[in-house]
């Protein structure tokens, strides 16, 4: 059923029970002014009567025929409108209508009461009548029947106007309502005609008035907008998982093709010597290390890439870059590893992601930091501003070469003694990227070896629209100089 239909079915049976009710209201007040108005008029009538009740019991307590004749013709006279009864010791005289004489009457009464002859019921009002020599009662009668024909009439009237307001407020709802709703048919065809999977077109700003529909398309926008948003979260999904499948794939070729020849010649040289054995073994160990390194690096590159906004918070970098430091200490245990952090470095960010950061960070000066006579002297620093966080790392090794840092950052870029994947440095690009900071590499403070340093803004801020790191080299948002494993 349509939405005007429906309002006006409501409307056409909820205006006639007010109107029933406002009825029975009416009835209710009106009653109770019937019955002052006619129990005044009882009054009034008994004030006028009395006098000439008085003269009739006089005269004919004086056995005067005539003056008691005169008397009554002027009490008929009198009650036109309402019943007269006049007892006394010597008459009895009534007029006018009013109940049988065997109904039982007040002696007395101060205020007008009911009695009832059969269906009928009475108003009556009783006083007494004294005078010089006798003494009697006056009744005064007034019939309800007027005042029920009034409140029938009323009763009637309020029920046709029921009757007659049903349709007659069901027709005007019915029409309000389809005019108020020309928006929302209009918004429905326009819905009708959206089909996210073939089109981009999305419903426009155009307001109508209409309060409801206004907020509804707004719903829908948002709605649709969100739709936009998971379809394109999920075709990066893909993309993912495709460049993961085809990045793995790549780069798990060589090391399983080597592992497979050092198989096969274990397996037809069972008598293979001791030492050429251990060298065997040795190369394979290496390159299932590399495997799993592999495997794991290119797991938190797609970590990186499908991380949604809610997972960032506030994040100490202090805290942080400590248990950083403490699990490079207990990895490297003869490493020179110092930490020099600024308390409230707090910056919005996703923590697993900056842990990442530290952690590779750390682990390719651990790698490439070595000095001349072979220690390993690493210094990290955390210091804060008014509107971001810098972390640098600076080793003492060999540092990178001018030419090679706008490429260290790239997808399996390795140095000629790098053992690694090739994927740690792009890690560290990847989370500064989706932080919405910057790392670059320079020479070391004192001109030897290299200073890694990254720069994180301290508020919150969108992710980056299109992120990329598995399925390719940095894009827009990695235009500046975002280092990687050491060559």
């Amino acid at each position: 059923m349509r939405l005007s239909a429906r309002i006006g079915l409501a409307v056409g049976c909820t205006v006639p029970l007010l109107v029933l009710a406002s009825g029975w209201l009416l009835l209710r007040l009106v009653t109770p002014d019937l019955h002052r108005a006619a129990d005044q008029h009882l009054r009034q009538q008994a004030v006028a009567l009395a006098p000439d009740a008085r003269s009739l019991l006089r005269a004919s307590a004086n056995g005067r025929t005539e003056a008691a004749d005169s008397r009554e013709r002027k009490l008929l006279s009198a009650a036109l409108d309402v019943g007269v009864r006049v007892v006394g010791p010597d008459t009895s005289f009534s007029a006018g209508p009013q109940p049988a004489a065997s109904v039982r009457l007040p002696e007395r009464s101060a205020v007008p009461v009911t009695v009832r002859d059969g269906a009928r019921s009475w108003r009556v009002l009783a006083r007494p009548v004294r005078g010089a020599t006798a003494t009697g009662t006056l009744w005064v009668f007034s019939s309800d029947s007027a005042d029920r024909t009034r409140l029938g009439l009323v009763r009637r009237r309020v029920i046709f106007a029921a009757l007659l307001a049903a349709p007659v407020s069901g027709l005007i709802a019915w029409g309000l309502a389809s005019g108020v709703s020309v928006p929302l048919r209009r918004l429905t065809r326009r819905a009708a005609g959206l089909d996210p999977r073939t089109s981009s077109t999305r419903l426009g700003q155009e307001r109508t008035g209409v309060t409801e529909v206004d907020e509804l398309a707004a719903t829908l926008r948002t709605v649709l907008a969100r739709y936009d948003e998971q379809v394109a979260r999920t075709t990066e999904a893909l993309d993912t998982a495709r460049s993961f499948s085809s990045a793995a794939a790549h780069e798990l070729r060589t090391p399983l093709m080597s592992m497979g020849t050092n198989l096969d010649i274990l397996a037809d040289h069972p008598d293979l010597p001791g030492p050429e054995r251990h060298e065997v073994l040795t190369d394979l160990q290496r390159e299932h290390g590399r495997l799993l390194g592999l495997l794991v690096m290119l797991r938190e590159l797609g970590r990186g890439d499908l991380v949604e906004a809610e997972a960032f918070r506030a994040v100490d970098v202090s805290d942080v870059a400590d248990a950083a430091v403490a699990e490079a200490r207990r990895r490297a245990p003869d490493a020179d590893i110092v930490l020099d952090v600024a308390p409230g470095a707090v910056v919005h960010g996703w923590e697993p992601g900056l842990r990442l950061l530290l952690d590779n960070l750390l682990g390719n000066a651990l790698i490439h930091g070595r000095d001349a006579q072979g220690r390993v002297r690493v210094r990290v620093g955390v210091r804060r501003a008014p509107d971001r966080v810098g972390i640098t790392v600076d080793d003492c090794g060999t540092g990178v070469p001018p030419d090679a840092r706008a490429r260290i950052f790239e997808r399996f870029e390795r140095g000629p003694r790098s053992a690694g994947s090739g994927l740690g440095l792009t890690l560290v690009a990847q989370q500064a990227a989706l932080h919405r900071g910057s790392v670059t590499v320079t020479d070391g403070p004192d001109g030897r070896g290299a200073r890694f340093e990254v720069r994180l803004p301290s508020g919150g801020g969108r992710l980056p629209g299109r992120r990329d790191w598995l399925i390719g080299t940095a894009g827009a948002d990695r235009s500046q100089s975002f280092p990687k494993d050491r060559p």
